[in-house]
Order: structure tokens, then C-alpha cells, then sequence
């Protein structure tokens, strides 16, 4: 049979522990209490529909990788220039691996200086530093620097297109297609919101150390200075990542911000105009931060619930998680959370440090729905026959 015993947040606050990014004022952002809502269809979210003026639009939290609003997030769409974040994937890994570095240079080809659209203004004829190419891929929004990029790794564009697709897949983008290093106008160059937040994570966790050119807010190239296009770059309430704008795609926005050791990342795109995706990009970043908030349920070594154990050396066991878990709640959780154990009850032993023995439920109203594994926190071997014949008789005799 199995013993379920439920337990309201109350009786389990020695479990939880909040840490410092949700219990901090600060974590909630600078938005006002009431913020403008454009018009626009809804989005779905774990709190409700929520309004947006984005066509296609996908906010996660980086740390526990919980989807916060999701709107046709798995819809292939024109990515126009966050395209770049790719491009920018595969320079990193060729740096990485040693294929590459910043101090390399890199000739420019006359496709590379012909090439339209935002420009970095490099001159046929010369070379150019790798350091510098990223700078005008990632501040300038160059293309002319994605091409001498992609020239430079793969020998032509097109080559570099085919290690485009390939990492997609490795990585998991279901819903990408490359045709170009730049997001130039394809009628088959795709991606999804969705995979341009799984691709914008894999670069803050891959390459962490070269975020840094994100968030400068302008990089002079050929006497000629361009602004970061980022607009919450610009504004200090983001640290990356990029803009896009085409015809088709409208205008779009990569951003992420980490305020007090927690990280969002906001995907949107299909915006009528820069000044409404700037609008919107804050107001959707600080939506994330002020509506959400990451719990640590337990960390790896708290015990969760004593289990009995039948003819052991031991007349319980721990529940353990194994692992810290933290996950992302709206932050009016606790009035509608219900977190409960089960497992079956006595457990017979003997019984592995490690073995499952039973999962962890959190369910509620607006509270996203999981279930947790747990685990035998020690070794309960089982009894000799004395001790098994002792411990049976006391069951008849005492009934327990």
C-alpha cells in the first residue's frame, strides 16, 4: 500500500530555503506598479494569459531552464540578425579549440566588403583582427564581419552555413534552418524563438568568457563609431545579447540580464519598430524578474522524509533528492503549492544508498507541475535470521 503523506508549505519551511535573488527587494526590478500593455494577442504563461506586442516571443529562466511565456515559441520565423548568435557560437568553439585567436587576422574578401545591410565598414584588400571581427559582428551587427568570420573558419560562406546546420542539430534546434552566416533575407532561413534562447544559453554556458563584448555599448572600427543595437544594452538592464530587424521578421530582440545571481533570457520578435521593441524588451525582462522568483526546495543532502524499513539493521531510511533543486515559482506560490511524498511503506530491506524509492510531487494552481525522485540516503541491510525472527514475533506480539 502506498503511504502518501502531504505536506502544506507551512510544515515544510525547514526544507526550504529561499536564496538571496528571491528574497532581495532588489530581484523585483525597477518596473512600475501598473506597466503599459501594448496591444497584441496573448501569451501563455504559468500565471495566465499575459499580453504582448511580439508575433513570436519565448522567456525562460537560464538557471533551472523553466519556461516562463511561450507565444508560437516553436513557429520557424525570419531571425534576421540574431542569426549572428550561431555565427558567434562557432568563432568561440574555433577560439576554444585553438583554431582560432584574437589576435589572428583575417583577409577581407571582395564579398565580404560588397556585402549590404548593417556594415562594419571593413575595406577589401585588408586583414582584420579576430578580436575586432567580433566586436562589428556582435555591436555593429556587421555582416561584411560575419563573412570575413565564416571565410575565415570555413574557407567560404557557404561551408560555414553547412557547420551552421550541423551545430543546430547538435544542439537541438528542432525548428532552425541557416542559409546564410548573417540572417540577410532567405525565404528558407529559419529559426524559432525557442531555439534562439536554447542556442543564446549554450553561449552564456559554453563561452562565458567572451559575454563580455555584449555588453559594450559601442565599438569604433575605421574612424567610424556605432552604438550597441541592443537597446537594453544601452540601458544597463541587460547584458546581451542581439537585435534583428527584416521586413518580413520585423523587429526583433535577444536580451538576458542577471540580477542577483538569477539569469533571463527574453526572446521576441515580429515588433513594428525599434522603439517598440525597446519598450517591450524592458517590459517583458522585468515582467520575468517580478512575477518569478527560484526556490531551493532542497539541496542534495537534506533529508526529506524517513522511511520504515522492514527487517533492517536500521528501522528507517532517509529520502534524500540527490541533488540541490531549485526551480522557478511564481512568486505567490505558497498559497496555492502543495508539495506531497510517496513512496511504499515499510520499505523491505536490504536497501543501497541510492536506490529510488520513492518521488516528490509539487502541484497547485498556477505552480508548475513536477515530480522528483527520491533517493536512499544511506545502507539499511537486512537483518540476520535471529534479529529477522525477532523483529516478525515483535510485529505479531505488538502489532507494529
Amino acid at each position: 500500500m502506498m503511504n502518501r503523506r502531504s505536506m502544506l508549505l507551512a510544515g515544510i519551511a525547514a526544507t526550504i530555503a529561499l536564496p538571496a535573488a528571491a528574497r532581495s527587494p532588489a530581484s523585483r526590478g525597477k518596473a512600475k506598479a501598473k506597466d503599459p500593455v501594448p496591444p497584441g494577442t496573448p501569451a501563455n504563461t504559468p500565471i495566465g494569459p499575459v499580453d504582448t506586442a511580439a508575433r513570436w516571443a519565448f522567456i525562460t529562466d537560464f538557471n533551472t531552464g523553466a519556461t516562463l511565456l511561450d507565444k508560437d515559441a516553436d513557429v520557424a520565423m525570419p531571425p534576421s540578425s540574431m542569426t549572428k548568435l550561431m555565427t558567434a557560437y562557432l568563432v568561440y568553439a574555433a577560439l576554444k579549440s585553438g583554431k582560432l585567436k584574437l589576435t589572428d587576422e583575417l583577409p577581407v574578401s571582395e564579398k565580404a566588403w560588397r556585402m549590404g545591410g548593417s556594415k562594419m565598414f571593413v575595406q577589401v584588400g585588408t586583414s582584420v583582427k579576430v578580436e575586432d571581427l567580433i566586436r562589428g559582428m556582435i555591436v555593429q551587427s556587421g555582416n561584411d564581419a560575419c563573412i570575413v568570420l565564416a571565410e575565415g573558419i570555413a574557407g567560404s560562406e557557404e561551408q560555414f552555413v553547412d557547420q551552421m546546420n550541423a551545430k543546430a542539430k547538435q544542439l537541438g534546434l528542432t525548428n532552425s534552418t541557416f542559409r546564410n552566416s548573417t540572417g540577410w533575407p532567405d525565404p528558407e532561413h529559419r529559426m524559432s524563438c525557442r531555439d534562439i534562447a536554447t542556442l543564446a544559453r549554450r553561449l552564456i554556458q559554453d563561452f562565458p568568457e567572451y559575454l563580455h563584448y555584449d555588453s559594450e555599448k559601442s565599438f569604433k572600427y575605421n574612424n567610424i563609431e556605432q552604438e550597441n543595437r541592443n537597446p537594453l544594452v544601452q540601458k544597463g538592464t541587460a547584458d546581451g545579447l542581439k537585435t534583428g530587424h527584416t521586413e518580413e521578421g520585423g523587429y526583433g530582440l535577444c536580451a538576458t540580464s542577471l540580477r542577483n545571481g538569477r539569469r533571463v533570457i527574453v526572446v521576441l520578435n515580429g515588433m513594428t519598430s525599434m522603439h517598440q521593441r525597446a519598450e517591450e524588451g524592458e517590459r517583458m525582462m522585468e515582467w520575468a524578474f517580478r512575477e518569478f522568483e527560484n526556490v531551493t526546495l532542497f539541496t542534495a543532502g537534506d533529508v526529506v522524509e524517513r522511511a520504515p524499513v522492514w527487517l533492517g539493521t536500521a528501522p528507517s531510511v532517509p529520502l534524500v533528492g540527490g541533488r540541490d533543486l531549485i526551480v522557478t515559482m511564481p512568486r505567490n506560490w505558497r498559497k496555492n503549492a502543495n508539495i506531497s511524498v510517496a513512496y511504499d511503506a515499510p520499505i523491505s530491506a536490504p536497501v543501497a544508498k541510492g536506490d529510488q524509492l520513492g518521488k516528490l510531487t509539487v502541484s497547485g494552481q498556477g505552480v508548475p507541475g513536477m515530480e522528483v525522485p527520491l533517493l536512499a540516503g544511506a545502507d539499511v541491510p537486512k537483518l540476520g535470521l535471529p534479529g529477522r525472527a525477532m523483529a516478525v514475533l515483535s510485529h505479531y506480539v505488538t502489532g507494529s
